[in-house]
């Protein structure tokens, strides 16, 4: 039985996720939040646009490191700047 290889970047990336939905949920219990709509096509909600962004981060973060010659850290900024974005005006 093979385990799998939990390497820093890894582990860290899903506690980074994780302590983004506790976030997430915290912020909501305290100030419920309600739909708006920003510059996507659809209303939504606080949680709706983390799901959303993430999605779009994950796939334009390897869609980066398919095209381009970017080295993987400025294809990750790019990606996490695309997700700030996406949350805070989406």
């Amino acid at each position: 039985m093979e385990w799998m290889a939990w390497t820093l970047p890894t582990a860290t990336f899903f506690i980074v996720i994780a302590l983004m939905l506790c976030a997430m949920t915290v912020w909501q219990v305290v100030s419920p939040g309600h739909q708006r709509k920003g510059f996507l096509p659809i209303a939504t909600t606080r949680g709706d646009r983390l799901f959303i962004s993430l999605l779009v981060a994950g796939y334009a973060h390897l869609l980066l490191l398919a095209v381009t010659g970017w080295p993987l850290w400025i294809a990750t900024l790019a990606s996490v700047a695309g997700l700030a974005i996406i949350l805070k005006w989406g």
